[in-house]
This record gives C-alpha cells, sequence and structure tokens, in this order.
C-alpha cells in the first residue's frame, strides 16, 4: 500500500523559563494512503504536538525541531521555509482543530473564511466560491447555509463553530486531514454524524486521517490503526484488534481499563492511571512510565527499552516483551471491560481468533 506520511524520529523541543521541554522525543510512524491512524494518550502526552509538527504549525520560537524528518508524499517537510508551506497547508494538509473558538477569524465571516481556501487554493471566482461554500456547510449538516454563510463565528452554536471549521478543512479536498479532537465539543448524536461524514470522504476521495483522541469508543469506530503515545513516545502501535484484544503496553492496559461503560454496571470500577506523567524538562533515566507501573522491573528504571516487534503490525515499547521477563498478561478486568464495551462499538471489534 502506498505511503502518504512518514515520520521518522522526530523530536521537538520547546525552550521554557523552567528550563527545555522535550515534547515529542523520538517518534517514528507511518500512514498509508486511504488510512486512519488514530493517536491516543493522556493530556501531554505530545499527540497534538506531533500533529501541528507535521503541519509545522508550532510556533518557532519557543519550539523548535531538533531532530527527525517529516516525508510527505516522499518530500521532506521539516526544511521547508513558511512561504512553501503555505502551499502545502489547506490544498495538501488539512487540520480540523480541537478549539473553533480561538481557531476562527471572530472578525470575519463565517463564509469567507471558508472561501478563502477555495480562491487560494482551487482558483475559483468569489461566487464560485460563494456557491462552494454554502455546499459544505451544508454538507456538514449546518441548517440554512444560504443564511449561515454571511454570519459571524459569535452567531454560530459552540457544534455550529466546529462544523464550520470541518467545512473549512474539507474544502481544498486534502490528501491527508488531521482531526485534533474534532468532536470533543459536540453531543453524542452530533459526533456520530460528523465521524460519517469524515468516513464518506474519505471513501470519496481516498483521504489519509490522523486522528488524535482520548476516546477509545471513537478510535473503535474510526481507525484502522492505533498509536498509544505517552511522555513525548510511541508506546505500542497497532491494528485496532491488537490494540483492544491483545495489548502488550502496562499504560495501554490502564487507557483500556479507564474506558466508561454506558451500562449501569455496579460492579465495574472505573479505574485511574495512579500518578502523574513525568516532568519532560528532565525526562526520568529508564521507562518513562516505570514509576506509574505496577508491572515495572528493575531495567525499567535503569534502561529505556527498545520497540519491541510482535507481530508484523504490533510493536510495543516495554521490558515484558523480553524474552527473559516474567510472563504478565493483561489483567482479566481490562479484558472484561473491552469484551463488555465491545458491544457499544458501532463496528464491533474483532476477536484475534476471529480474523
Amino acid at each position: 500500500m502506498e505511503k502518504i506520511l512518514e515520520v521518522k524520529d522526530l523530536k521537538v523541543s520547546f525552550q521554557t523559563y523552567g528550563g527545555q521541554v522535550q515534547a515529542v522525543r523520538g517518534v517514528s510512524f507511518d500512514l498509508h494512503k486511504g488510512e486512519t491512524l488514530a493517536i491516543v494518550g493522556e493530556s501531554g502526552s505530545g499527540k497534538s504536538v506531533t500533529s501541528q509538527t507535521i503541519m509545522k504549525l508550532i510556533p518557532m520560537p519557543p519550539g523548535q525541531i531538533t531532530g527527525g524528518q517529516i516525508l510527505f508524499n516522499g518530500d521532506d517537510i521539516v526544511p521547508k521555509t513558511e512561504k512553501e508551506m503555505e502551499s502545502i497547508r489547506g490544498k495538501e494538509i488539512s487540520m480540523i482543530f480541537q478549539d473553533p473558538m480561538t481557531s476562527l477569524n471572530p472578525t470575519m465571516r463565517v463564509g469567507t473564511q471558508i472561501m478563502e481556501v477555495l480562491i487560494k487554493h482551487q482558483n475559483m471566482s468569489k461566487q464560485e466560491a460563494k456557491n462552494r461554500a454554502t455546499e459544505l456547510l451544508r454538507l456538514v449538516g449546518i441548517p440554512m447555509p444560504e443564511k449561515r454563510v454571511v454570519q459571524y463565528p459569535h452567531e454560530f452554536s459552540g457544534g455550529m463553530r466546529q462544523r464550520a471549521m470541518i467545512a473549512i478543512a474539507l474544502a481544498a479536498s486534502p490528501k491527508l486531514l488531521i482531526a485534533d479532537e474534532p468532536t470533543t465539543a459536540l453531543d453524542v448524536t452530533i459526533q456520530a454524524q460528523i465521524l460519517d461524514l469524515m468516513k464518506e470522504l474519505q471513501n470519496k476521495m481516498d483521504t489519509s486521517i490522523i486522528f488524535i483522541t482520548h476516546d477509545l469508543g471513537v478510535v473503535a469506530n474510526v481507525a484502522d490503526r492505533v498509536a498509544v503515545m505517552y511522555a513525548g513516545q510511541i508506546v505500542e502501535m497497532g491494528t485496532v484488534d491488537e490494540i483492544f484484544y491483545d495489548p502488550r503496553h502496562p499504560y495501554t492496559w490502564g487507557l483500556l481499563a479507564s474506558m466508561p461503560s454506558l451500562e449501569n454496571d455496579n460492579d465495574a470500577e472505573l479505574a485511574a492511571i495512579p500518578g502523574t506523567p513525568p516532568d519532560l524538562t528532565n525526562p526520568p533515566k529508564g521507562d518513562a512510565f516505570a514509576a506509574r507501573n505496577q508491572y515495572a522491573l528493575a531495567i525499567d528504571f535503569e534502561e529505556e527499552p527498545p520497540m519491541f516487534q510482535i507481530s508484523e503490525t504490533h510493536f510495543a515499547k516495554t521490558w515484558l516483551l523480553h524474552p527473559d521477563a516474567p510472563q504478565v498478561n493483561p489483567p482479566e478486568s481490562v479484558m472484561k471491560r473491552v469484551r463488555k464495551l465491545s458491544s457499544n462499538f458501532e463496528k464491533p471489534v474483532l476477536v484475534k481468533e476471529g480474523k
């Protein structure tokens, strides 16, 4: 399958008064044409910084790409100038931001903000762009788009502003769409509509999607593969089936255990991962998750684990996979919760043996 994006050993730091924060520490992954990759993890794990760096949207300074490559269609984005990036952003790679309140220009009509993309990247006339902007607003489910296209962001509800952001991102039919928690501010009914819309776009245009989220239920419904991030690193990567039904990293176990159930199950305690993420101005020696990991080995506090390969598509960064390590399986409470939650998924996750 054709690779549209390759991120190789990406390192991103931010200079602060407290020191240099190593926000992304050697992240590597690829994305194929027409594929959806979900990146999950706690706040501060480096998900959004990684996605914004792909479009070179991090402020530089204080941000700095200190190493690695970002190959889009084989062309390295890292050395490109701001002017060169202007021809890529919006046209080739587009982004749906999490907070439309700070992403939409409050002084410009919503339709004008959509039209800007169409005029710049599609060479449309103003009237053609306005007609297309109206169609896009209708496509993302905004009622009375002919009226809404001339309104300002403050005249939209929160959910409508997010839909408008999605319309802007889709305007130029990008090859790569980065969605940074695009459904967080929406109710569950609208979430389903937006996810269906993104899947429809993907099927029609073979668009590749990077989906940033903390909601593993959403991951099961939209993703082909999943990358789990912790402390600026990818600690596990695999297909949806592998991550849900054959998780190998204790951090992934913690994330799965913390998934809420829609059922009234008084026996199921909602688990929380103890402790807090490490300070990335001074990353800990060894495995960054060791201090919060009840299964940590002595070597976890001394040496950083390599990325062990479990299958052709499944990798995990934990010493528990070393041949000399004791055998430790995911807690039964985790797997029980996954089995129970799988019945709520729109697209049922397949049990590994049933593939």
